[in-house]
């Protein structure tokens, strides 16, 4: 359904996998549609972020997954963390910012505000990319796995805006640090913060090319709050 286009990002380029919603005549809603940045796990630009991308098209909105790693992808742990801890995140935030700019001047794009959505490290990066520019204004996070200082949020960008985070079992659930150290944060700054357990899960439920995780329910639940949020939001 998408394809990778090139946006412009700190003076040079990033690249991204950009899914459009379905054209009038194909099953598509007439008018512009609401933008959202999917962040990757820290497998990278995989297929399924791809596919992500392809569901947030299909469910009404214009997606956009920058490539973080910059055409770079992991399928072993050890590899996607050397990848990770890699990541220079001055250049994320510029990729994941340059991503906004660039969605809120597509044609296809409804108004000049974005969200973000993004999965295990890119949960963190989701709800981080709120404090890097005033486009982006609702965040979804789920099972967020990168320590806060590393990234070092200035909180107060989220003033007036809206978080979510989907928490895991097996990370601790909402009660784990990081989680409430972010909810507090968020909720401090005037923005708003809602968390949402899913007893039973692993890490990485809602990837399903991971059947060891994978938690068809959690996910289905996760998934359909997300979109709710998001069109509440952007809509």
């Amino acid at each position: 359904m998408g394809e990778m286009v090139s946006y412009r990002s700190n003076g040079g380029t990033s690249e991204g996998y950009l899914a459009l919603p379905p054209a009038p005549g194909e099953g598509g809603a007439v008018g512009a549609a609401p933008a959202v940045i999917v962040i990757q796990e820290w497998w990278g630009l995989v297929p399924h972020i791809a596919a992500v991308a392809d569901r947030l098209a299909e469910a009404g909105f214009v997606a956009l997954a920058p490539d973080l790693y910059h055409g770079v992808q992991a399928t072993e742990p050890d590899d996607a963390r050397r990848l990770l801890m890699g990541l220079a995140m001055d250049q994320a935030a510029e990729d994941i910012a340059g991503a906004a700019e660039y969605l809120a001047g597509r044609a296809e794009s409804a108004g000049d505000t974005v969200g973000t959505v993004g999965f295990c490290a890119g949960g963190s990066l989701a709800l981080w990319s709120a404090t890097l520019t005033g486009r982006i204004v609702a965040t979804a996070g789920f099972y967020p796995a990168l320590p806060w200082e590393r990234m070092r949020p200035d909180w107060a960008g989220y003033a007036g805006k809206s978080a979510m985070i989907h928490c895991s079992e097996q990370d601790g659930t909402s009660a784990a640090d990081g989680i409430q150290q972010a909810k507090g944060y968020i909720e401090a700054a005037g923005g708003g913060c809602v968390v949402y357990d899913y007893p039973g899960t692993r890490h990485a439920f809602f990837n399903d090319d991971r059947p060891e995780s994978y938690d068809d329910d959690a996910s289905t639940r996760a998934w359909a709050r997300t979109l709710e949020m998001f069109r509440t939001r952007l809509g």
